[in-house]
């Protein structure tokens, strides 16, 4: 009778001291959890109205989502210290813990600091910005954005894609916005028999009827080379760079009509076999 009765005893104190530590940390994880819900809502909040005031003022499209990015995860990591304070978690300690575990999943993350190093380096340097058609790591696009970690492009076959900004800051990056012009490079062979001077002439009359072919810098066409089968020419106009698939495709298809239309051979390869019977 004995042992059941402590063991009843010791029963009740231990519900009585769970029941004071619930009157105690319940109220606390309840706020606690509030505070979270409601700092992350008003994070979410704050950012968006950061961006929006950035795009009034006129800010660099390519800083926006970066500031906004950065800001948001300053603000969630401020709101995680807050939150562990409510609970009972000694922020000093917490603090310690959190800079020792951040020393290590630094240490193991050394790639990710690396983008977010080159993402800073991207925002003051500005080898490229929001809209500038650029080639970087083999890949051809236009810059959507420029995130902390990543850059975004999008391919002339609408693909998205993802690089990292420590392979941007560090590598060569070809943009073909910056100075307002991209050259289109093109070549057409004609028959031997065809008068040279007459065919650059109908070339170049090509490029200046296209209203999207700049004419400073001046379309410049010359003879490339003796093939085996043509004499080719190098056409070379220039135009905006939004404009370089309109100006590439159009300028093909007006130099095969306004060749045909002056009789102007396009030949193909061609070998004459003589056989000679012993």
């Amino acid at each position: 009778m004995n042992n059941i009765d402590n063991s009843a005893t010791q029963l009740e104190v231990l519900s009585m001291k769970a029941y004071e530590l619930g009157l105690t940390y319940a109220p606390r994880l309840a706020l606690a959890i509030l505070t979270l819900l409601i700092g992350l809502w008003i994070i979410k909040g704050i950012t968006k109205v950061l961006e929006a005031s950035m795009k009034r003022s006129k800010v660099d499209p390519t800083l926006i989502p970066f500031m906004g990015s950065l800001l948001s995860w300053i603000l969630k990591v401020l709101l995680f210290i807050s939150v562990a304070s409510m609970i009972g978690i000694a922020t000093t300690s917490f603090i310690a813990v959190l800079g020792a575990a951040g020393l290590a999943v630094g240490l193991a993350l050394q790639g990710s600091l690396a983008n977010f190093a080159g993402g800073v380096l991207i925002m003051i340097f500005k080898p490229y910005k929001v809209g500038d058609l650029v080639e970087s790591q083999g890949h051809l696009g236009v810059v959507k954005e420029v995130q902390i970690f990543n850059t975004i492009l999008l391919s002339p076959q609408s693909k998205r894609i993802i690089i990292p900004n420590g392979a941007m800051s560090n590598g060569s990056v070809t943009n073909y916005t910056v100075e307002g012009k991209i050259r289109v490079d093109l070549s057409v062979g004609v028959s031997y028999s065809a008068d040279i001077d007459q065919t650059k002439a109908i070339l170049m009359d090509v490029l200046v009827a296209n209203d999207k072919v700049m004419q400073d810098p001046a379309p410049f066409v010359g003879v490339l080379e003796m093939a085996d089968s043509s004499v080719n020419f190098a056409v070379r106009p220039h135009c905006l760079p939004e404009h370089y698939w309109d100006v590439y495709f159009s300028v093909n298809e007006a130099m095969k009509k306004t060749l045909d239309k002056h009789a102007i051979a396009i030949p193909f390869p061609q070998r004459d076999v003589h056989l000679i019977q012993a």
